[in-house]
């Protein structure tokens, strides 16, 4: 009876042009933009196109990254210098990946090469929001490929004789970290739109590090499991830092207290009272954006509110199966926006027809998107009274508005529609205490209610039934559908 679901549920993602604003918002692009202004024919580069040394504090001055003040002492002087040319290189770096600046190579290896704006610079005041998204989305690949990348503490210890990394030694497995990573945001990303997940709200770093760890089957995790968590936290916040100038996520750091002194493992996260301590991330909407965006290319099916505007009523009542309430109802009511009413009617209805396994959830659809369209559907509602699938359902939407004429229905159609609603909240996994309450409701208004149901003339009657059995809270009523559901079953076989 179930329909075909979208694996994840629908995000709501603001306008492109919001998305856009927020892109070029992001501290590291935004800082990549002004240098790659500044980039000219004195700028000089490396083998690797990245800022030679001595370019370096006037990239620094560019981005207005120093503040320092006379009352400060020597050793922090020179820790904020590092810390702002870090800052400077990254984001040159994020400029050469995006296509902001285009570099040169030089002569040879010992000349710098030169630099100039890229082509891509024209998009940030030329561009449409999608091309700025294009480009934010390429700094988002490249930040990613730098977040799953090997830590060199000792670059001289791994440089073979040859001078070329042995990256062998790093234990260093790329497509393994680059899975995990992905799985993070994965998870990070079902917790933020799935409906009694986080929303808008922060994830903790110990339970999005657990939730890649620590088996599904586990109960208490043994001191191992939670050994490789404490270690997925601290690679997850090395992570994290760099992801957030992105704009990709918003994050609170380990609390710099709780890091293992050299030589030591990292605490456990067991404070219950005060995990934020350990890590709190939340994807923004431009991070819901661009993990979403990785998935489609992936192929996963990760639908958005608002993908099935320009679709058929189809696609629409076929599409929304899966999504919860709210979404479904935003989905509905974007795809009404600007459609004539009557027209807009007949076409769901007529998409709402049908025998499969999936029209019962279809009409149920139908009834709430007609609910939003108004007293103006009334002329495409009575054209189909005396339809044997929609004329029920045509009946009680009438009557909810206080239509005048509006026919009795035949007893058939009472019980065929009894069925056909029981079914599409079955489909719909809805809340059990409002089901029994549905099922109680039909059974209590229909005396002999299931003496005549087995012999409706529905696909799902036997199921329906079976299911009643299941869920009445009278024992009796409860043996009576079981009985009325074998006699269904023994019809359909005869």
């Amino acid at each position: 009876m179930s329909a075909e679901q979208p694996t994840l549920p629908p995000v709501r993602l603001p306008a492109d042009a919001e998305l856009a604003r927020d892109a070029l918002a992001a501290p590291l692009l935004a800082r990549a933009v002004r240098l790659a202004r500044w980039a000219g024919p004195e700028t000089r580069v490396g083998t690797g196109g990245e800022l030679v040394d001595e370019q370096l504090p006037d990239a620094v001055d560019v981005l207005d990254l120093l503040v320092t003040t006379d009352g400060e002492d020597a050793e922090a002087v020179e820790e904020a210098v590092e810390e702002a040319e870090i800052l400077a290189g990254d984001a040159w770096r994020l400029a050469v990946d995006t296509g902001l600046v285009e570099v040169e190579d030089g002569a040879d290896d010992d000349t710098p090469g030169g630099a100039a704006p890229g082509e891509n610079l024209a998009l940030i005041t030329a561009g449409s929001p999608q091309d700025v998204l294009g480009l934010w989305l390429d700094g988002f690949d490249a930040v990613f490929a730098d977040a799953v990348a090997p830590v060199l503490d000792d670059l001289d210890a791994i440089v073979g004789e040859n001078g070329e990394i042995d990256f062998e030694s790093l234990e260093w497995d790329p497509e393994a970290e680059a899975e995990f990573l992905e799985g993070v945001l994965g998870n990070l990303y079902l917790l933020t739109v799935s409906e009694g997940g986080a929303g808008e709200g922060p994830v903790p770093l110990p339970a999005l590090a657990a939730s890649m760890v620590v088996p599904d089957d586990m109960g208490e995790p043994t001191d191992d499991v939670l050994e490789q968590v404490s270690d997925a936290m601290m690679r997850l916040d090395e992570q994290f830092r760099l992801l957030e100038p992105l704009g990709l996520v918003e994050y609170q750091p380990v609390d710099e207290a709780l890091m293992a002194e050299e030589g030591e493992e990292p605490a456990p996260p067991v404070d219950d009272e005060d995990v934020t301590r350990y890590g709190m991330v939340r994807l923004t909407p431009l991070g819901l954006y661009g993990v979403r965006a990785r998935m489609l290319e992936a192929g996963v099916d990760a639908p958005a509110v608002g993908d099935l505007a320009e679709k058929g009523a189809d696609a629409l009542l076929g599409g929304i199966a899966g999504y919860p309430e709210s979404a479904a109802r935003a989905e509905t009511a974007g795809w009404l926006a600007g459609r004539d009413a009557v027209t807009a009617a007949r076409e769901l209805l007529h998409a709402a027809r049908g025998a499969d396994a999936g029209s019962p959830l279809r009409r149920l659809h139908c009834q709430q998107a007609l609910s939003l369209v108004g007293a103006e559907a009334e002329p495409a509602v009575r054209e189909v009274l005396d339809d044997a699938e929609l004329g029920g359902l045509a009946r009680v939407w009438l009557a909810e508005r206080g239509a005048a004429d509006v026919p009795a229905p035949p007893e058939s159609m009472i019980f065929w529609l009894a069925i056909d609603t029981i079914a599409a909240q079955l489909d719909a996994d809805g809340d059990l205490q409002e089901l029994q309450e549905l099922i109680e409701g039909l059974t209590g208004r229909h005396s002999g209610f299931f003496e005549a149901a087995w012999r409706v003339e529905h696909p799902a009657t036997a199921e329906v039934l079976e299911a009643m059995g299941r869920l009445h809270r009278d024992k009796t009523a409860a043996k009576e559908a079981r009985k009325s559901a074998f006699k269904a079953r023994s019809r359909q076989g005869s």
